[in-house]
């Protein structure tokens, strides 16, 4: 593939990739400002939780949206290696922000248990979580089939985001519609107890997904080589260096984001017969190609010396 149509693949996708999320964000609003509304309504602190991990979806959604179509331009003379450095930046904040909600609503459901629970209005509970639990699988589902083909990490953010609220709010159905049967029954004491319970089985049973986002942000905001790439490099360059007579090679190579940042240096024989400087070149290519291709997303730098200490 050609720089040029690589660079045009990479717009096309941007632009699809900015449309899914502008999409997102709108129902994301949508489905934030009616949890808190709802919850308020209903006294119901897991749905105000539920309205809360939205909104702050909401508000991540603007920023990946920003850094999405920065992603899509070739950089500047300040960031001349383009803002693929963003993309963990804003995976690590979201991933932050939602563990620490989640901490904090555990917290608040302990609390809530232990001070007897509250009272509150199950049908407009029940109501509330059976419209967003359709709505929250819905927009998962459809961004993750278009994501299959785009295989955008902020889009996997967002299906990941989608599932999470979709899970919420499917657990506040079961929970509500079964305190509901039990109103009017000799176990009817336990219904204040029901929306604290809730809120503290979801907090702890969410937190994994933001831990483990926030751990591959993390990795690649410190430039932490993966085991995988680190392989798949090693395995190039080898099979490279064996198939032209290089003496030896050093690699290095990082992943932020969706860029990959890869080095290798070659040491030639110093009597190595080189025709012209497109024998290198063609060894260049070659290496890209079995490392993925060329495009915009992939620096790949090569350096072929008969020094060393170079290597």
């Amino acid at each position: 593939m050609s720089q040029q149509r690589a660079r045009t693949v990479t717009a096309l996708r941007s632009q699809l990739e900015a449309s899914l999320l502008k999409g997102s964000i709108v129902a994301t609003v949508g489905v934030a400002g009616a949890g808190v509304l709802i919850g308020l309504l209903s006294r119901s602190m897991s749905i105000v939780f539920d309205g809360l991990f939205s909104s702050i979806d909401a508000v991540v959604g603007v920023v990946t949206l920003v850094v999405a179509r920065l992603l899509a331009s070739e950089g500047s003379h300040r960031f001349q290696y383009g803002y693929w450095h963003l993309e963990p930046l804003v995976l690590a904040l979201n991933a932050s922000v939602l563990v620490l909600l989640c901490g904090y609503a555990f917290l608040n459901a302990v609390q809530g248990l232990l001070t007897g629970g509250h009272a509150l209005r199950f049908d407009m509970g029940i109501v509330y979580a059976a419209i967003v639990a359709v709505i929250c699988f819905g927009m998962a589902f459809r961004l993750r089939r278009v994501n299959e083909r785009l295989e955008s990490e902020l889009i996997a953010l967002e299906v990941h985001s989608w599932l999470m609220s979709a899970l919420i709010t499917l657990a506040l159905l079961i929970a509500f519609a079964g305190a509901l049967a039990i109103k009017g029954t000799r176990l009817e004491y336990l219904t204040p107890y029901v929306d604290p319970a809730v809120l503290a089985v979801l907090a702890p049973v969410l937190l994994p997904v933001p831990l483990r986002t926030a751990r591959q942000a993390f990795a690649e905001i410190f430039l932490i080589t993966s085991k995988e790439m680190d392989a798949d490099v090693k395995a190039a360059a080898e099979a490279a260096a064996a198939r032209h007579g290089f003496l030896d090679f050093k690699s290095y190579a990082v992943e932020v984001g969706r860029a990959r940042f890869i080095e290798i240096s070659f040491l030639v024989p110093a009597d190595m017969p080189v025709a012209s400087i497109t024998d290198f070149d063609a060894i260049r290519h070659e290496i890209g190609q079995a490392l993925g291709g060329t495009g915009p997303e992939q620096w790949l730098t090569i350096v072929f010396t008969a020094d060393p200490d170079l290597v």
